[in-house]
């Protein structure tokens, strides 16, 4: 029996390690845009939303005489002239005029107040959270290989140690907590 216990642990420790090396990128990835997901009412994970607050100096036409030239000719400033869509009016005096990329402009036409909204794809990291939304039928492949090679890991793993430090002792307690804590939440949360 120990031979056999020798045996597996030996094979355990060869698969352990190389899957481990082998999908480290794969798990770097998914815990990090998986911590910005988490936060996601504190970082958007796809764009860096910068907002700009000012007075547009000129006399603005009113509602009903405000053509696009007008505000292609607000945009100019903003250097977002050739980014126009278009735009409307949410509220009586209030202009929103929607860009190219998802940024954005409201004016408030009686006292000319502005808010300019800027967007900018962060190219990494927008990246990375796409792919926890399973972005095509390749990626689909890879990541259920990942996932059956994640659980090889987490089976090599188990039998790597043993004694007190393995399965029957400390690691054991360990496994059950570590499977314990998210039922937890999923049934009280």
């Amino acid at each position: 029996m120990n031979s056999i216990g020798n045996r597996l642990r030996r094979w355990s420790r060869a698969v352990h390690r190389e899957l481990s090396f082998f999908f480290s990128g794969m798990l770097l990835i998914y815990a990090v845009s998986g911590l910005v997901m988490n936060h996601r009412d504190t970082i958007n994970p796809n764009y860096s939303v910068e907002q700009r607050r000012y007075r547009v100096e000129e006399s603005l036409p009113s509602r009903e005489s405000l053509t696009r030239d007008d505000v292609v000719r607000l945009l100019a400033p903003l250097d977002e002239a050739a980014g126009y869509t278009k735009h409307y009016f949410p509220e009586p005096d209030l202009l929103k005029v929607f860009l190219k990329g998802g940024s954005s402009l409201t004016v408030r036409l009686s006292d000319g107040t502005a808010v300019y909204e800027k967007l900018t794809r962060r190219p990494v990291l927008s990246a990375m959270t796409r792919l926890h939304y399973n972005p095509g039928r390749w990626w689909t492949w890879f990541s259920d290989l990942f996932a059956v090679g994640a659980i090889v890991i987490v089976a090599s793993g188990l039998s790597l140690l043993k004694g007190p430090k393995g399965i029957a002792g400390r690691g054991g307690v360990e496994l059950a907590l570590g499977i314990a804590i998210p039922l937890l939440f999923l049934i009280f949360f």
